[in-house]
């Protein structure tokens, strides 16, 4: 599964087969830690690691990920907070824009940044729009991205949003309702997005317990992302 990640998640979702993904976070966890995680990752037959944080100090990502690679064959997909964090040592790498927030760093300036480190590299790299839903914390993703997350309540504009995200040719649409968040995305919001959407959608922020991770899969959700409930070993 370590190649194709795209084509695997595509594949997964006709088949309505539900992945799970587990977001760490460099910047909480040490390079002697790599291998005790690797090994709970494995325990709950995890799909994908995803690596990546708010601030993540510049060259910690190669090391971690370097780390990881030499306890897990689960395939390794970048989830970067900036342009600094990609590194070549992963397997993939989401090529985020921030949908929801008008702030062009986001939208376009931190893509352009990262060209120079992938336009060698042996990526694969997966346009992925990135959607924030208000998770009734100020989370680090918006004190960095200095954007606006999108009402639970405005269900209509996150579905316009995924779905302009699907027509600029985004080939996964990540609802995100910010780590540690209060609230998870309402699944509601889950249901409707997914009814419009015709590529593999991500959901993840705040999933905490089994049963909203199981609401996230029943009303839509292709790929479920949990870090908060791993590193406090609920699921």
């Amino acid at each position: 599964m370590t190649k194709n990640i795209l084509a695997n998640i595509q594949e997964a979702s006709k088949k309505e087969k539900k992945l799970l993904a587990i977001l760490l976070d460099p910047d909480k966890s040490t390079l002697d830690e790599a291998g005790l995680i690797s090994e709970r990752i494995k325990k709950i037959n995890a799909n994908f690691i995803f690596v990546g944080g708010s601030f993540v100090e510049k060259g910690i990502t190669n090391l971690f990920v370097e780390e990881l690679k030499k306890h897990t064959n689960i395939p390794i997909v970048l989830f970067p907070g900036d342009y600094s964090q990609v590194t070549n040592k992963a397997d993939g790498l989401l090529f985020l824009s921030l949908l929801s927030g008008r702030n062009p760093e986001y939208l376009i300036e931190q893509q352009i940044k990262a060209v120079p480190y992938l336009k060698n590299s042996t990526l694969e790299i997966i346009p992925t729009g990135y959607i924030l839903i208000d998770g009734g914390t100020n989370s680090s993703v918006l004190k960095v991205s200095k954007t606006t997350p999108i009402s639970q309540k405005n269900i209509d504009l996150v579905v316009s949003t995924a779905v302009a995200g699907m027509y600029k040719g985004k080939q996964l649409i990540y609802l995100e309702a910010g780590s540690g968040a209060k609230n998870v995305v309402n699944p509601a919001i889950i249901a409707a997005v997914k009814k419009q959407l015709k590529i593999p959608l991500i959901v993840g922020g705040g999933i905490r317990t089994k049963t909203q991770l199981t609401n996230a899969y029943k009303n839509g959700a292709d790929l479920v992302v949990i870090g908060t409930a791993f590193e406090n070993n609920i699921i």
